[in-house]
């Protein structure tokens, strides 16, 4: 193993990871990254969203060369039930900009290139390198990790944490509590291949132009859960994911629920005939604001979704990761070129970077929507989408029953199933975490 010492060692090479270990590179520090997969990516085979302005901070002319499937114009939302969805469609030619805001991506070729320019700025970066446990001295100050390689101590003035959600890392060395389940949704993908000229007529597209879906309702079995179809170049991410929690009181299986979304007639027809090459399943940080641990401590800082900062209301993930890694590094930059120490004190300037920028004000924002999409679960995803779909369904049947007579049926339905009482106060205290 390495013997000499580093400014800062960074473990993991995701977003976040890759964000940090660039920008405390560009900045002259004496960087060590270390990533357990075969290369940076190698762990992750989905499809994904970035957000352009993040990533243009940290490489400008990224779209000179990044590996992007399709920039996005157009977003659709789904609620479903069994048979029939109702749909909230936003398209804009608008987004067919010179410098397009989002794109789709396949992780395991973007994070593979994000890598390379951590290499290029003057990294080390070592990969099927596990990091086993934090080194701390006799007050608790980490001062490096151990590796699985022969003589795998490595020292270093701070540790970046971007180990993922679950951090096995932070957790073993008594940082941070283990995830809670009612925070954490594990998410299965899969990767169905279609001819460019098949996807491209079949969500009205041209050249590089790309959609989304994102959907709730009956497919997630009444748990806090969503399920999501991402057009690549030529092939299409579709998944779904629900609380860990919830798998393990229902019973459920993560690849059933895939199987049922798939099998949907909205979502059938437009991945007929494909064929699925890849799957994967990930942990995704679904607490919000709650759920964020420490994020600084003597000789430690933790970033992206180790720290818990996704913003599940508007399914962010990515630029919560970047900008936490840029920051992180930032602040370690502004205290090295002090000559200061990585104390917890100082390094508080971390967490003050954060609560400054747009990380934490939109996470604060929602704070309360997880906790109460988690309590009423069945009512939105569930009972509600399924009263829509029945209100749909008889506003469009013309039957020659009066439109008075199928009014009442359709109020008489949601009392129902729900009290006038229960629906006003639900329909309020969505309003009041939305706020």
């Amino acid at each position: 193993m390495i013997e000499e010492r580093f400014d800062a060692i960074v473990v993991g090479a995701g977003m976040a990871g890759n964000a940090a270990a660039l920008t405390l590179a560009q900045r002259g520090l004496k960087v060590l990254q270390l990533e357990r997969g075969e290369y940076s990516g190698s762990k992750n085979v989905q499809g994904a969203i970035l957000y352009a302005d993040m990533l243009e901070k940290l490489i400008p002319d990224f779209r000179e060369d990044a590996p992007l499937e399709r920039h996005l114009i157009e977003q659709r939302f789904w609620m479903m039930d069994d048979n029939s969805h109702t749909g909230l469609h936003y398209r804009s030619d608008d987004f067919n900009e010179e410098k397009p805001n989002r794109y789709t991506i396949i992780r395991a070729q973007f994070d593979k290139w994000f890598s390379k320019k951590v290499q290029e700025a003057g990294a080390v970066v070592l990969c099927e390198t596990t990091v086993t446990e934090l080194l701390q001295d006799a007050r608790g100050k980490v001062i490096g990790v151990r590796t699985d390689r022969k003589n795998g101590k490595v020292g270093a003035d701070v540790v970046v944490l971007a180990e993922g959600v679950s951090g096995l890392l932070g957790t073993r060395a008594g940082l941070r509590s283990r995830p809670d389940p009612n925070k954490v949704a594990l998410a299965v993908k899969e990767m169905h291949f279609l001819p460019q000229e098949t996807l491209e007529a079949r969500f009205n597209l041209k050249g590089d132009e790309g959609a989304v879906i994102e959907a709730v309702g009956t497919i997630s079995e009444g748990m806090t859960g969503m399920g999501f179809i991402y057009t690549n170049r030529e092939s299409i991410s579709l998944g779904i994911g629900c609380l860990v929690s919830d798998f393990e009181r229902t019973g459920q299986t993560p690849y059933g629920l895939l199987e049922k979304f798939k099998s949907h007639p909205s979502v059938r027809a437009l991945i007929e005939g494909s064929e699925v090459k890849e799957y994967a399943a990930h942990l995704i940080p679904e607490g919000g604001y709650k759920a964020i641990p420490q994020l600084f401590g003597d000789g430690w800082v933790v970033v992206g979704d180790a720290a818990q900062l996704n913003n599940a209301v508007h399914r962010e993930g990515s630029n919560l990761a970047m900008t936490s890694g840029r920051l992180a590094a930032e602040a370690i930059f502004q205290i090295k070129s002090r000559r200061d120490p990585m104390t917890k004190e100082n390094l508080a300037l971390y967490r003050k970077m954060l609560e400054d920028s747009f990380v934490m004000k939109d996470l604060k924002k929602y704070r309360d929507m997880p906790d109460l999409l988690h309590i009423r679960a069945q009512n939105f995803f569930l009972t509600y989408p399924q009263l829509v779909s029945k209100a749909m369904k008889d506003f469009v049947r013309v039957d020659g029953v009066t439109k008075a007579e199928k009014e009442k049926a359709t109020l008489r339905s949601f009392l129902a199933a729900r009290s006038l009482k229960g629906i006003i106060g639900d329909a309020f205290n969505f309003a009041r975490a939305w706020r």
